[in-house]
C-alpha cells in the first residue's frame, strides 16, 4: 500500500508548491480534485484536455517528485432534481473520466448523487426509514428511474475508457452503506466500487473493518480515504447520529470529523490496514483533512505520523513457516 493525500486541503497553495510539501512528508500518492464540491484549484479538466503541452507538464509535475495520481475526484450530485445543477456536476464527471483516461489514472471518485422524490422535485430527498410506506415508494422510484439507469450508462462510459468509479459512501446520497454500494454494483457492473472512507462508516454505526470485509470480498474497494470520526457520548443521546447541526457547532454536535488517531486509536487503524491487505486491497490510503480542531498542517502531519506506524507497504513474501 502507498500513503497519499487528497490535495484539496492544500488548495490555497500553488500546485507545484503543494506537491513539494506532500513529497517532503514522505508520501507516494496524490488524489486531485477536478471540480464539484472539492473544487478544481489544482486541476481543470477542460483546460488540460484542450492543451497537450499543459497536460504533459501537469503529469510531469507529479511524476518528477516520485508521486503517482491515485484518483481524480469530482464529488457532486449528478442526480440532483434541478436539471441545471445536475448537468453541471455531470459535465465535470464526464470531463474527469476523459482526463483520467489521458493521464492513465485508474479511478475517478465521486458521490452516487441523490434524486428528488418525483420528476418535478426541486430538492434531493434522502429516505432513511422504511415506514410510513411513502418512503419505500420514494426509494423504489429513485433507484429504478434515476440511480440505476444513470450509473449503468455512465459506468459503461468510464469502463470503456479503463476508468473505475469510486463512490464515496456518504450520508445524504443514495449510495451510503456497503449494502447500497453492492446493490448498485450488481445492477451497473464491476466498474462501480467504493471510495471507502471509515469516517462515514463510524457515524452511521458501521464498523469499518467489517465494511472492508463485506466490500473487499466482492472486489468492490477501488480507493480508500483516511479520515477519523469522534462520537460525543453525551451529545449523541441528545441529537442522535443523524445530527443536523452545522459541523461548525462542534461543542454541541453528536459527532465530528477528526484527523487519523484522534477519533479512534492507532490499533483500530492497524486493524483496518490488515483487513485491507487480507481482502487484497494493495493500493493507496489517501488522507483527507476535515478536522475542525486542528490546522491543516498539524492535522495532516499527525495523520501522516499515525498512519506511517500501521501502513503495510512491502509486498507479501512467502510463508516460510507454513
Amino acid at each position: 500500500m502507498k500513503l497519499g493525500v487528497f490535495m484539496v486541503l492544500l488548495s490555497g497553495r500553488k500546485f507545484e508548491d503543494a506537491l513539494d510539501y506532500v513529497a517532503s512528508k514522505g508520501l507516494k500518492a496524490v488524489e486531485i480534485g477536478t471540480g464539484g464540491y472539492p473544487g478544481n484549484a489544482h486541476c481543470n479538466p477542460a483546460e488540460l484536455l484542450e492543451n497537450e503541452t499543459a497536460l504533459k507538464n501537469f503529469k510531469n509535475a507529479v511524476e518528477s517528485r516520485g508521486l503517482i495520481i491515485s484518483a481524480l475526484s469530482c464529488h457532486g450530485n449528478p442526480l440532483h432534481p434541478q436539471k441545471a445543477v445536475a448537468k453541471e456536476f455531470h459535465d465535470v464527471f464526464v470531463k474527469t473520466v476523459e482526463l483520467a483516461e489521458k493521464l492513465e489514472v485508474p479511478v475517478v471518485n465521486t458521490f452516487s448523487g441523490c434524486p428528488g422524490d418525483h420528476e418535478d422535485a426541486k430538492y434531493p430527498n434522502w429516505p432513511v426509514a422504511p415506514w410510513p410506506n411513502d418512503y419505500q415508494e420514494i426509494l423504489t422510484w429513485q433507484w429504478e428511474n434515476k440511480v440505476i439507469p444513470y450509473w449503468t450508462e455512465w459506468g459503461k462510459y468510464a469502463s470503456d475508457r479503463n476508468v473505475k468509479i469510486g463512490l464515496e459512501l456518504h450520508g445524504g446520497f443514495s449510495v451510503h452503506t456497503p449494502g447500497t454500494l453492492l446493490r448498485l454494483r450488481e445492477a451497473a457492473g464491476e466498474v462501480i466500487g467504493a471510495n471507502l472512507d471509515p469516517s462515514h462508516m463510524w457515524w452511521q454505526g458501521i464498523d469499518p473493518v467489517q465494511a472492508i470485509h463485506i466490500l473487499g470480498r466482492a472486489g468492490a474497494i477501488h480507493h480508500f480515504h483516511a479520515k477519523d470520526t469522534s462520537i460525543d457520548p453525551i451529545n449523541v443521546n441528545k441529537h442522535g447520529l443523524t445530527d443536523m447541526q452545522s459541523y461548525a457547532n462542534m461543542l454541541d454536535r453528536a459527532w465530528q470529523f477528526r484527523s487519523v488517531g484522534f477519533g479512534h486509536d492507532v490499533k483500530e487503524w492497524a486493524d483496518m490496514m490488515s483487513a485491507l491487505r487480507l481482502v487484497g486491497y494493495d493500493y493507496v490510503v489517501s488522507i483527507e483533512h476535515e478536522d475542525g480542531l486542528m490546522s491543516v498542517e498539524e492535522g495532516f502531519s499527525k495523520a501522516v505520523q499515525n498512519l506511517q506506524q500501521v501502513l503495510i507497504e512491502e509486498p507479501l513474501g512467502e510463508m516460510w513457516w507454513v
